[in-house]
């Protein structure tokens, strides 16, 4: 894979407002598919789904649960944050 290829920064920003990608992924996306945003978005989703795979693998080992409640009680929020 040639990174040097040149590549417009229009075609990026259209993948990567597309995909929500970030800038390098979409770069290297457009770069293996030549410059064709159909392939590079093609290429993007494959690599997303391996890496979210890679992920769903994961267990959760810790987090936190909190909560808060406005004192009038009408307004109210519950995080949950873990790792």
């Amino acid at each position: 894979m040639n990174t040097t290829t040149e590549i417009d920064p229009q075609l990026v920003k259209q993948l990567r407002e597309k995909t929500n990608a970030g800038f390098m992924d979409c770069k290297r996306a457009l770069v293996e598919s030549g410059g064709d945003l159909a392939k590079a978005e093609t290429i993007l989703r494959t690599k997303g789904i391996a890496s979210a795979g890679k992920k769903a693998a994961r267990a959760t080992k810790e987090g936190i649960v909190a909560s808060y409640i406005h004192l009038q009680g009408k307004v109210g929020t519950r995080i949950s944050a873990s790792s």
